[in-house]
């Protein structure tokens, strides 16, 4: 099987990280493959905001978890609350996907970079997960702190570091039935 399909079939999420910070040429890497997705028009619309600053993610922490606390729904809700809960997983670096809102597809775009980046640490056998809960975080404070341009969004974040175990989970059945050929 091709090197790319296999890596895209071996891609998990990984939610434990040693403290050892990525390579910069690793990094640089990453960003590279997100860099090249395919864009609208080629507007290539994105802009990314690379954090390995244990304070700003921390803070970043703190602050989703307080407004992750104050929703309705208790999942949520009751991981907000969680002492124990970090929803970056202690990784050393995350990275912020903003889209520049004036671009037709920004989303799109950059929901494609964010995948290439992904599909880019596993190549490197550098764990990752895709993270949602960070957005909550991004607020007054810590917007000025990250310095995201004006007409940019925050979209999406990716939290990278190495494997803290050998293994990584094996992936779960996918259901073939959601194909439709019309020939």
């Amino acid at each position: 099987m091709n090197d790319v399909l296999q890596t895209i079939k071996r891609r998990r999420s990984i939610r434990a990280y040693k403290k050892e910070q990525i390579k910069q040429e690793e990094l640089d890497r990453i960003i590279e493959a997100g860099m090249y997705a395919p864009s609208g028009h080629n507007t290539q619309p994105w802009y990314f905001t690379v954090i390995q600053d244990r304070k700003i993610i921390d803070l970043i922490n703190v602050e989703a978890k307080k407004f992750m606390s104050s929703l309705d729904n208790e999942w949520i809700k009751n991981a907000g609350k969680n002492p124990e809960y970090d929803i970056t997983y202690k990784a050393p670096t995350l990275i912020v996907i903003s889209g520049k809102k004036d671009a037709i597809t920004y989303k799109i775009d950059c929901c494609a970079a964010t995948q290439n980046m992904l599909i880019a640490a596993e190549s490197l056998n550098i764990g990752s997960i895709w993270l949602g809960f960070v957005l909550f975080g991004l607020k007054d404070e810590v917007n000025k702190k990250i310095c995201i341009p004006e007409g940019y969004e925050p979209l999406y974040s990716i939290a990278l570091g190495y494997k803290a175990m050998d293994t990584q989970p094996e992936a779960p059945k996918r259901n073939l039935d959601l194909v439709n050929y019309i020939r």
